[in-house]
């Protein structure tokens, strides 16, 4: 059974009739080491429910919460998934995961995440650039490999809606899904967190400072260099 059960039902029980600050930061202790799918599909909201031991109203809210900060997104049909929503249906996704490991994922974010963010670096906004700062920092300061996880992807899916094209992000969103779907399954121990000296970590601080100095053969740059580190860890 799911680790956390235990902690979440002793946390939920003395707290059954609280805000739905509460509700989330159980939602959240939940998801940063639940056992999902590949897909990053999330229980049914009454098993998720019976899970965190609140109501399925305020459950509903945490959720929302959640998928308005891109976090969750969910599927009419079908259910609530972890990450940025994708454009495009699910079986596509599917079907293209199915035929891809890492290394290919990578090939493809290499091609295109480093344009992505010298588009960024000439046309994002103000509070675009500092979101990108505050979760770069959320990086470091992430308590789980599942937390870090979701802090990166908002990260990069930050960088590729701050580039301002459309077409662009519908790209990355497509590949975004298919990386979840290909690398889900990695384990990860539910407790540990990232090394404080992980090499993502200076990368990033690199590649928002040259996004936010509107540098943007820097951020091009450094976006690259970011991903060819994570692609010769894959040994390819």
């Amino acid at each position: 059974m799911f680790e956390m059960t235990d902690w979440l039902t002793n946390q939920a029980n003395g707290t059954a009739s609280g805000g739905n600050a509460t509700i989330l930061t159980l939602l959240q202790a939940y998801l940063a080491t639940a056992p999902l799918p590949p897909d990053g599909r999330l229980p049914p909201e009454r098993v998720l429910a019976d899970k965190l031991g609140t109501s399925r109203a305020g459950l509903r809210k945490a959720l929302a919460a959640l998928e308005a900060e891109g976090q969750l997104w969910r599927h009419v049909g079908k259910g609530t998934f972890l990450g940025a929503r994708p454009i495009g249906a699910i079986g596509d996704v599917a079907a293209v995961a199915a035929r891809v490991g890492p290394v290919a994922v990578m090939q493809a974010r290499l091609v295109l995440e480093p344009p992505l963010a010298r588009l960024a670096a000439l046309n994002a906004g103000r509070s675009q650039l500092d979101a990108l700062a505050a979760i770069a920092t959320a990086c470091e300061a992430a308590p789980t490999w599942r937390h870090y996880e979701s802090q990166d992807a908002a990260l990069h899916r930050g960088i590729a809606e701050a580039a301002g094209n459309p077409l662009l992000l519908h790209l990355f969103d497509q590949a975004a899904a298919v990386r979840r779907a290909v690398t889900w399954a990695r384990p990860r121990a539910g407790t540990e967190a990232p090394p404080r000296d992980h090499h993502s970590f200076a990368e990033h601080r690199a590649l928002v400072a040259a996004i936010t100095a509107r540098d943007g053969a820097a951020a091009e740059e450094a976006m690259r260099a970011h991903i060819a580190t994570v692609l010769a860890r894959l040994g390819a």
